[in-house]
């Protein structure tokens, strides 16, 4: 008898939720590609694993880019959707990104503040130093953790969720996501992603009100282990 697989590792399950490691070769949630997004396959395994004679409840509080690979939030009921709706928000999720960039920022570590305009034939960002119309106000932190000698490993605290606003500060600084083509690095990852992965999310569970911390391994098709291997800082 084979064994029922999930469309994503799972990282944390409970009545309320699920936070699943996302491929970078999946979609949060459908687009005009029409391929399966990953709301809907999730929904599919838990009707089949529990047996459910009815349709599965999956709600998304929030999204990644599809190329991008990490921990993402799933709801499997209105009361938590509602709720960890509320938590982002209200800024209340601390979520900490991984990147791998081509040149390194200076200084080491600081806070990129800057204006985003979002052109959605492009399906790109562009940053602003100062606020022009149709703008959104967009805020990270980052630090270098290890470099190679091609590359630089940054921890990224994300302030607010704008539209590929990592993606586009970085880019918008000199330091290219490795891979991220659209926004200038030299070439492709061989997974057709690029090297930003959603390594941490944590808050207070919005049912249980317990704290809850999940780290989402690296994908096995890029160089993040890399830089551990050298024994740098997780």
């Amino acid at each position: 008898m084979s064994v029922l697989k999930p469309p994503a590792t799972i990282l944390y399950e409970d009545n309320h939720l699920m936070i699943v490691n996302k491929r970078v070769s999946h979609i949060v949630q459908g687009d005009k590609t029409g391929d399966a997004s990953l709301d809907v396959l999730l929904k599919g395994f838990i009707k089949e694993r529990d047996n459910k004679p009815g349709e599965v409840f999956m709600g998304i509080p929030h999204r990644l880019d599809r190329p991008v690979s990490g921990a993402v939030v799933f709801a499997k009921t209105s009361k938590a959707l509602s709720r960890m709706a509320g938590l982002f928000k209200e800024k209340e999720v601390e979520k900490i990104y991984h990147a791998i960039v081509e040149k390194c920022p200076q200084p080491d570590s600081g806070t990129l503040e800057h204006y985003i305009t979002r052109n959605t034939k492009q399906n790109k960002s562009y940053i602003h130093d100062k606020e022009v119309n149709g703008s959104k106000h967009a805020r990270l932190h980052y630090r270098k953790l290890a470099s190679s000698d091609r590359y630089h490993l940054l921890e990224i605290v994300l302030e607010t969720g704008r539209h590929h606003q990592i993606r586009a500060q970085l880019a918008g600084i000199g330091s290219v996501i490795k891979g991220d083509r659209k926004y200038g690095a030299r070439r492709s990852n061989p997974s057709g992603g690029i090297s930003l992965h959603a390594r941490r999310i944590s808050f207070i569970h919005p049912v249980k009100k317990e704290q809850l911390d999940v780290v989402a391994p690296y994908p096995k098709m890029d160089i993040f282990p890399v830089f551990f291997k050298k024994g740098s800082p997780t």
